[in-house]
């Protein structure tokens, strides 16, 4: 056995190369049944493959453009790094985006920009931006809740995301006042780190189901009382990467304690129903609403990205005439999307935001239904001046998935379905969420939050507003053609924004209703 050692031992490595790659040879021309490529050229047809897997990466870093990736650009995306980490997040030497293309938003500044006495909120506060609306106040729920910030974490479930990447997230929002929506996957103990929370769930009810997976009134009813941090419950109806198709996560990402959580069974992929088990038309929607509200004292609205209208017309037309109804509608954009979803939904099925919002907002406006509905909106919005064009068309509040995830590392590997996720964010290995400090994200979330108010604060103050909510339709101009240079908003959309009801910043801050760290226990 020695003597055989010892003579192996003798032979040069570059044989033992050659060796091995004559196997290969052999593999790839005789066995190799699945890819032509490598059979009829072995060992040089892997190379093909090799490039193919890195291709993303090479383009991202060294052949795309700052302004042509997507689905954000390195310009957008270096906006969120650095201003998550409170670093120089301006540009020199003048923009280098193409301000006559298509679809480009031209924000009006005011000759006199508004001044703020010295006692302002924002004089002492510069990201101080609560929403002008409140929850439940119109339909008098029993705990109304006004948003501590205009900018929040769209649903994101623990599962799709990591348990390190959502504890970030919510130790982030609390730091910021900011809200955290749980996505869909149930209330986990990453989400109870002192941030206010917006309990979601979509069509498997994970969290408040059954034993039969059917939505269950007494699990909702105990979930809410034993965590006082959930201030309001969005049901979703769709989302904007694969509307009317439940939603995925593959099995590999489901641990013991996901299964536990969701109530279902350890790495077996979980594909929710495309539908809903709790009602099946709208005036039950609206029904259910109603007893989630009575039973749980709690905001209650809904999500959905948007497409056919006719349904959202009978939503509206009943809430007129019952008086009831959602306190909130998030509108998410076609374009959105942070889990897995197959191509031909993400790319084709829904419309994008600024079309779908427009649709939405036309019919509830038509019924005299937009002062009691906070409208939030999600779809690539994290950005201030979409911010500004997004509360022209009504929105009364901004929620983002992606951008969040930036500002806590995603480097847009655009892998999260895989369980591969690099930056640890969207991945159950521990071994590469062990790169996520949560201390540090955590802040880094918080900062992103705070810098983004405080930029649009000031693009507020420029067009000679207080606050967010006060911007009109023809605040706004967009790029539409070669003949007609810019359109308003309500040129290009057919429709005038409502005036919220607003007086001023203070008011705001002295409401009982205000969320995160100014709770009040005056009334307002």
């Amino acid at each position: 056995m020695n003597a055989v050692f010892d003579y192996i031992t003798t032979i040069p490595w570059w044989i033992w190369i050659l060796i091995v790659l004559l196997i290969i040879v052999i593999r790839d021309v005789f066995f190799n049944k699945k890819h032509t490529i490598s059979h009829n050229f072995p060992l040089v047809g892997h190379l093909r493959y090799l490039l193919e897997s890195i291709g993303p990466e090479m383009r991202q870093y060294f052949v795309a453009n700052n302004r042509e990736e997507l689905p954000f650009n390195r310009i957008e995306r270096g906006w969120i790094y650095a201003s998550s980490k409170n670093e120089n997040n301006y540009e020199g030497f003048g923009t280098d985006r193409d301000i006559y293309q298509h679809q480009h938003i031209f924000v009006k500044n005011c000759m006199m920009p508004f001044q703020m006495d010295k006692d302002h909120p924002n004089k002492l506060d510069k990201t101080f931006l609560p929403c002008a609306k409140v929850m439940g106040e119109y339909n008098q729920r029993k705990k109304p809740y006004r948003p501590a910030s205009i900018i929040n974490i769209s649903a994101m479930s623990f599962g799709s995301l990591s348990a390190r990447a959502v504890e970030s997230l919510n130790i982030g929002v609390k730091k910021s006042n900011a809200y955290h929506n749980t996505g869909e996957g149930g209330l986990s103990p990453y989400h109870s780190n002192g941030g206010d929370v917006i309990f979601h769930f979509g069509t498997g009810y994970f969290g408040v189901r059954n034993k039969e997976g059917n939505f269950s009134m007494d699990k909702m009813k105990a979930l809410v009382a034993s965590n006082p941090f959930i201030k309001a419950i969005e049901v979703k109806l769709s989302q904007g990467a694969k509307p009317g198709k439940g939603g995925v996560l593959p099995g590999a990402k489901i641990t013991p304690q996901i299964a536990d959580i969701r109530g279902v069974e350890v790495g077996k992929d979980v594909l929710s129903p495309s539908s809903h088990t709790a009602f099946k038309n709208v005036p039950e929607l609206l029904q259910f609403i109603e007893d989630i509200a009575e039973e749980t004292g709690l905001p209650v609205g809904i999500k959905a990205a948007i497409g056919k209208t006719e349904q959202w017309e009978k939503l509206a037309e009943l809430m007129k005439k019952t008086n009831r109804g959602p306190d909130f509608i998030a509108i998410d954009g076609g374009e959105g999307g942070t889990g897995a979803a197959p191509p031909s939904f993400a790319d084709h099925v829904s419309l994008p935001w600024i079309y779908g919002f427009t649709a939405i907002y036309k019919i509830f406006q038509k019924h005299n239904l937009t002062d009691r509905i906070v409208f939030i909106g999600s779809g690539k919005l994290g950005f201030p001046a979409k911010a500004a064009m997004a509360f022209a068309m009504g929105a009364d509040c901004i929620n983002v998935a992606r951008e969040a995830m930036m500002s806590i590392g995603c480097i847009q590997a655009q892998i999260c379905h895989t369980n591969k996720c690099p930056s640890g964010i969207a991945t159950q290995s521990k071994w590469l969420q062990k790169g996520i400090d949560i201390p540090l994200k955590s802040d880094r979330l918080a900062q992103y939050f705070k810098s983004f108010r405080k930029e649009l604060l000031e693009i507020t103050h420029a067009a000679g507003y207080e606050h967010p909510c006060q911007f009109t339709m023809s605040d706004i101009d967009v790029n539409v053609d070669d003949g007609e240079l810019t359109k308003t908003l309500e040129k290009s959309f057919g429709y005038t924004k409502n005036a919220v009801a607003y007086t001023c910043t203070q008011d705001l801050k002295d409401c009982s209703y205000l969320g995160g760290k100014y709770n009040k226990t005056t009334t307002h």
